[in-house]
């Protein structure tokens, strides 16, 4: 089991920036990748930022690329989002989200893994 609580999150003008926050705790050591995902109204959620254990890889949308950094304190277990150059268009509700290795998986793994509350971000223009 995996528990995520996020914090940051706001309304911000274009242009401007935040930075996500998203506190891991429970069984942290079995976390293959972790990622951040939005979902503006009337749209499915979307990959927007994820990071892998291993070697600290990481990939972004097209969307996003140049302009948000994920990041991770694994001595924190605490993993980030700093968005700059926020657009109208990011406006959304930010979910992140944490999967387990095969190996640590159980019966009761979600097969999506774990997820966050969710925090919104809004940009005015």
């Amino acid at each position: 089991q995996v528990q995520l609580v996020q914090s940051g999150g706001g309304l911000v003008q274009a242009g401007g920036s935040l930075r996500l926050s998203c506190a891991a705790s429970g069984n942290t050591g079995g976390i293959s990748f972790m990622g951040w995902y939005r979902q503006a109204p009337g749209k499915q959620r979307e990959l927007v930022a994820r990071i892998y254990s291993a070697r600290g890889t990481t990939d972004y949308a097209d969307s996003v690329k140049g302009r948000f950094t994920i990041s991770r304190d694994n001595a924190k277990n605490t993993l980030f989002l700093q968005m700059n150059s926020l657009k109208p268009e990011d406006t959304a509700v930010y979910y992140c989200n944490a999967n387990l290795y095969s190996f640590a998986r159980t019966m009761a793994t979600p097969p999506d893994g774990y997820w966050g509350q969710g925090t919104q971000v809004t940009v005015s223009s």
